[in-house]
């Protein structure tokens, strides 16, 4: 579409340029308007080519968002630490986002806990597979639903994601 709106303005440019000669007798007019077609060529060209480029490169979301989210899981009282925050545009309406939250306050482990275990022997009972311990269970679930809450908050704070 690009393309063909580009043909179009530039005949319109050359009808122009003839029409101006035609009625001064001047042919100042024809390289005038050939300086505004390969100009508006030029433009054009390079337009696509970034398109093209972050298409096929693949692109990051627009910097206002990620600081937004960023801003947001920063600000959340579970997550205190994040590694390795990417995005990635799928198509213009939609957005792939992903950050290693790189530790969990000990708020959830508080919640479903009891008071005289330390934080880190729940992370260690959920990360090893040898003990199935019904307390490490339901960290496991509380650690899953505050993803999902995390989740849920994102997808509401930028549509599309």
């Amino acid at each position: 579409m690009t393309e063909g709106g580009t043909a179009v303005a530039v005949l319109a440019i050359a009808a122009t340029s003839l029409v101006a000669v035609k009625m001064t007798g001047n042919v100042i007019y024809v390289p005038i308007g050939l300086l505004l077609e390969t100009y508006l060529e030029w433009y054009v060209a390079i337009l696509l080519i970034q398109r093209i480029r972050h298409a096929l490169i693949g692109r990051a979301m627009d910097d206002q968002d990620m600081r937004k989210i960023l801003h947001f899981l920063m600000n959340d009282s579970v997550v205190y630490a994040l590694n390795d925050c990417k995005s990635e545009v799928i198509d213009p309406e939609s957005f792939r986002f992903k950050a290693e939250i790189g530790g969990v306050s000990s708020t959830v482990s508080k919640d479903c806990a009891p008071s005289s275990f330390s934080c880190g022997f729940f992370f260690e009972v959920v990360y090893s597979k040898l003990s199935k311990h019904v307390v490490g269970e339901e960290v496991v679930t509380a650690l899953g639903s505050e993803v999902i809450r995390l989740e849920k908050q994102i997808r509401e704070l930028v549509p599309g994601i």
